[in-house]
């Protein structure tokens, strides 16, 4: 890894416990299992920007081979590294605004609120162009971020509010102090574990909407193909509190 890669330090607070608030298994399995359903071509190849631990890549690589991650946290990527069946998962330490590559892909695609941690519409608009010039012609690039309507419409017109989520083992849960710019959402995190022990954190994030993100793949030549409200396909709407979208490139 090299020293030189801007680092916003999501990883630095997160990556010890990033795996209990996202868990892997049944839920990273059924993004994976959509991922490899939109795969044009998976001998064509397999990149994500932003791979974290590898709660998506890795069992994506078990459907279609390979997949190269990208991430510019090096904590995060230690736990991919030390993550079971990561054999067909390449790390690379890099910035997804200026990533480049010796070959293209069939498949790029950024996850779970990726673009909405680049804090300006320029940053958003350069990752989604590099993962643009990183397909093969007919290749596909799949986004998943959060969707700014639903994000206000939880706050009912209040700068700040306060969410609790339960999570299914007992004794642990997620609580969030929200506010809400308009430009910038922070979350301050606190994760409550079973034992009484809790874990802190905070993350920004500027939030879009699909078209939006349509703007800066049509920008890239790229041809906007769906939007969806979540990994069944549904169609979108505001009410969702992340969308997916679809994005082809010209063959």
């Amino acid at each position: 890894m090299t020293s030189d890669v801007p680092d916003i330090g999501y990883g630095t607070q997160f990556a010890q416990w990033y795996d209990r608030v996202f868990p892997k298994g049944a839920a990273g399995q059924a993004v994976a299992d959509a991922l490899a359903g939109l795969h044009p071509d998976p001998d064509a190849g397999t990149l994500e920007f932003g791979v974290g631990t590898g709660r998506i890549a890795v069992p994506l690589s078990r459907k279609t081979g390979r997949v190269t991650g990208v991430d510019s946290s090096p904590e995060m990527l230690a736990q991919l590294a030390a993550a079971p069946g990561n054999e067909e998962v390449v790390p690379v330490h890099a910035d997804i605004r200026t990533y480049t590559d010796t070959r293209a892909y069939g498949l790029v695609y950024m996850v779970c609120g990726t673009l909405s941690v680049l804090l300006t519409p320029e940053d958003q608009r350069e990752a989604v162009r590099r993962a643009a010039d990183l397909l093969v012609p007919g290749g596909r690039l799949v986004v998943e971020t959060g969707n700014r309507p639903a994000v206000e419409t939880l706050h009912e017109g209040r700068l700040r509010t306060t969410l609790f989520t339960p999570y299914p083992e007992p004794g642990t849960g997620l609580q969030t102090h929200s506010t809400l710019t308009p430009e910038i959402w922070q979350c301050s995190h606190i994760w409550y574990e079973s034992d009484g022990t809790s874990r802190v954190g905070t993350e920004l994030a500027r939030l879009t909407v699909p078209d939006e993100v349509d703007a800066y793949a049509t920008a890239a030549g790229l041809t906007p193909e769906g939007r969806y409200a979540d990994w069944n396909l549904t169609p979108y709407a505001e009410q969702y509190p992340m969308f997916v979208t679809t994005y082809t490139k010209s063959a």
